[in-house]
């Protein structure tokens, strides 16, 4: 990072803090329960036993955030006003960087095996060692040259087929079987196309295309059930060459890729064999809705209680969209460590290509513990709350300049992912951003990028050479090999400006088909352009199935965003200045699916906004702080309205068909010339449509982990008509037996 752009950042941080400060003076005041640095067990606060655990019954009564325009009052407990000397140490304006380079990496050979440094892992290799590959579908015998340009023709019209499937040619048509369809514009796809007949046996989805379905209203329903078994445990793996301790899904960094289809049920059994020491974990199923499942979603203390260590869990849930994600722990920031990997879930394309090269995880890396992490970010020596990543990885691997260390095993040149490309071909790529803190600058050397999707919501195609991933966000793309064959060239993924990396570069190798593959490439990158920050603008990203949400949604909040330091010396995120922290042991969804048997009151620092039976609802989000925060929500696609500097307006970009996504990046407050600060927003809207607790927040670790976290109760009415099983409210036992051995150290919010 520049030193001149910390030094920005700096000023901007004091003078923001500063204004918040007399904002804080002027509002009314409420006593607040604040996080605090514990190490003790952590025990619900109410005085009446959980249902799950106990048979007492009493009435409930639900104490939550009002959902009106008006915003939450303020805490004196945190304060907003550091001194100069605390501030320098939060920013400081020396930031040792040690980048690589491409001229720093000798050859295209790595000096350590695919086992060494993804262990059972896949991810990244080529030819003999055993590259995956993707079908268009599970069940499918259309792999090799055409099939998927068959699969994207004859099942939407696309941009026009290249095998007997489909010869479509018309515009971004959404038929069920393809001779193209009408062409469509920005602002509304065009009619469905007719013509060939879907593959023999028809796709497992059915007659649901792109452009004639609505996934939200219309999702199939395969009778097929798809079984993973996921054992987490301890491992030491060196991605980078540098030996580091990792928890590992089935011994493979990153973890094993879930692939179904559009439709399928999925189970998947977790077996904790975490050791030395032990702790809990949960999966989360980044993006699915999990509509009349939220007890899967893998929220520690929301959805379930943890998975206590020796003990099996097994998740069952539909893949109700389709596209790429990934999943990953939600145990406090476990997947920092490793515990994360890919979902493809198979389903209608609108776009040609001819083979699916699967998923490019992209991840920001740190070679210490992630215990240790956020120790740091949650103590009060403030200089550590901002921690540096070390590494950037592509597929789960890189190099590591190990003269800059001296206490652990290193290996120089461990080796970087590679894919291969055929001339003439178009490869589908399915980009995830899961990292911790990093924001992510995608892009292939002399390459176009066509974006075909974003999140879990296809959209129409645009070009571009950068694409920019927060934490959780993916892009499906389509990449034309227009290299000759003998070329190789540099895949990139640059960790932002605006992230706290000390090695920002991640690199990949794509070789053509008579390319030498102990070669490295020596192609340039592109001139980034793109704000350092933002995702691109809202009216590049037009849903391809369009949808109007209400224009006067029955309810509207506002939320805003900050930090500070609490009494005990922490720094803290806050959300209408409360902080989040959860209760492992006492899950809140199991809370207000017992409400009508309890007399429980949600403590305030669960951050629970109850929508009652609003049939929609808006939050405007304000960022007050300096930095970009990729704001997640569970349950739901959002409808994105509006973003960008300043307060928002009131108006609305593309009202008939908004962006619809799970991530945004909301952008840090605004720096200006004359030394004024401007605060930043995003707006969206979500249908409330799906009965749950659902949680609000920012997916950068160590933010969540400093409480940056709402729960969104949506239809409290209807959550106790939801049968949640047994198996899941049992996690509850077990986890109580095992922290009734003592206590365990839940140092952050939990999440």
């Amino acid at each position: 990072m520049h030193r001149s752009l910390v030094l920005v950042k700096l000023f901007f941080f004091l003078f923001a803090t500063n204004v918040a400060a007399e904002v804080l003076k002027s509002s009314p005041t409420s006593p607040q329960a604040l996080y605090t640095h514990s190490t003790t067990s952590t025990k619900s606060k109410s005085t009446s036993t959980p249902a799950w655990s106990s048979s007492s019954k009493s009435n409930v009564t639900l104490t939550t955030h009002t959902s009106t325009t008006t915003r939450a009052s303020s805490i004196p407990d945190v304060t907003h006003v550091l001194p100069q000397s605390i501030s320098d140490l939060i920013f400081p304006t020396v930031l040792p960087q040690r980048p690589i380079f491409p001229k720093n990496i000798p050859s295209g050979r790595g000096a350590l095996s695919q086992s060494q440094t993804n262990g059972k892992g896949l991810l990244g290799a080529i030819g003999k060692q055993g590259a995956p590959k993707y079908p268009p579908f599970v069940g499918s015998n259309l792999g090799g040259s055409g099939g998927y340009a068959g699969i994207s023709a004859g099942s939407s019209g696309g941009f026009g087929g290249s095998s007997s499937s489909g010869n479509g040619h018309g515009g971004f048509g959404g038929g069920s079987s393809g001779n193209g369809g009408n062409g469509g514009s920005p602002n509304r796809p065009g009619r469905p196309g007719t013509g060939s007949s879907p593959p023999p046996g028809g796709f497992p989805w059915g007659p649901r295309t792109v452009g004639n379905t609505n996934p939200y209203r219309n999702p199939p329903k395969t009778n097929v059930t798809r079984k993973y078994q996921f054992v987490i445990e301890r491992a030491t793996l060196a991605p980078d060459g540098v030996e580091t301790d990792l928890i590992v899904i089935n011994g493979a960094f990153p973890g094993p890729t879930i692939e179904v289809n559009w439709g399928d049920d999925v189970e998947v059994t977790v077996i904790n064999k975490i050791t030395g020491p032990t702790e809990g974990t949960s999966i989360h199923w980044h993006g699915l809705l999990q509509t009349g499942t939220p007890y899967e979603d893998g929220v520690p203390g929301i959805t379930q209680c943890p998975i206590a260590p020796g003990q099996t869990f097994t998740y069952k849930f539909n893949a109700d969209l389709y596209g790429s994600s990934w999943y990953h722990a939600h145990y406090s920031a476990q997947s920092a460590a490793g515990v994360f990997g890919a979902m493809i879930i198979h389903g209608p394309t609108h776009v040609d290509y001819d083979e699916d090269l699967g998923p490019v995880i992209i991840n920001d890396y740190y070679h210490r513990e992630y215990y240790d992490i956020v120790e740091e970010v949650m103590g009060t020596d403030l200089s550590k709350v901002a921690p540096f990543s070390d590494n950037n990885l592509i597929n789960g691997k890189g190099n590591f300049d190990c003269s800059t260390i001296n206490t652990t095993t290193c290996t120089p040149n461990a080796g970087y992912a590679k894919f291969q490309f055929q001339t003439g071909k178009k490869y589908r790529m399915r980009l995830i951003n899961a990292g911790a803190e990093a924001v992510q600058k995608f892009s292939i050397d002399n390459h176009n990028l066509t974006v075909m999707a974003y999140d879990f919501v296809p959209i129409v195609p645009y070009q571009t050479n950068i694409i920019t991933l927060g934490i959780g966000q993916r892009a499906d793309i389509i990449v034309e090999a227009t290299g000759t064959a003998k070329e190789a060239f540099w895949l990139r993924s640059t960790i932002s400006n605006c992230s706290l990396p000390y090695q920002p570069n991640g690199y990949a190798m794509i070789y053509y088909q008579n390319a030498d593959t102990d070669s490295k490439p020596t192609s340039k990158a592109w001139v980034d352009n793109t704000d350092i920050c933002a995702n691109d603008d809202l009216s590049k990203t037009t849903p391809y199935f369009p949808i109007t949400p209400p224009a006067n949604p029955a309810t509207e909040i506002s939320v805003d965003v900050n930090f500070g330091v609490n009494a005990t010396g922490h720094l803290v995120w806050t959300m209408n200045n409360s902080t989040f922290r959860t209760c492992y042991n006492d899950p809140a969804l199991f809370r207000a699916h017992d409400a009508g048997n309890s007399s429980f009151t949600y403590p305030e620092e669960w951050n629970v906004y109850d929508f009652g039976n609003a049939s929609s609802i808006r939050i405007v989000v304000n960022n007050l702080t300096p930095v970009g925060h990729p704001m997640h929500i569970h349950g739901h696609n959002m409808y994105l309205l509006s973003e960008g500097v300043g307060e928002w307006d009131g108006s609305v970009v593309r009202p008939s068909n908004p962006t619809r996504r799970d991530v945004q990046q909301l952008r840090p407050a605004a720096f200006n010339k004359d030394g004024s600060v401007t605060s930043t927003h995003m707006v969206f809207q979500i249908d409330a449509d799906n009965p749950g607790m659902w949680p609000f927040h920012c997916h950068i670790a160590w933010h969540v982990s400093g409480g940056l976290y709402i729960n969104l109760l949506e239809r409290p009415a209807d959550i106790p008509k939801i049968k949640i099983p047994d198996e899941a409210t049992a996690l509850c036992k077990s986890w109580a037996d095992y922290t009734g051995l003592g206590p365990i150290d839940q140092i952050d919010s939990g999440l």
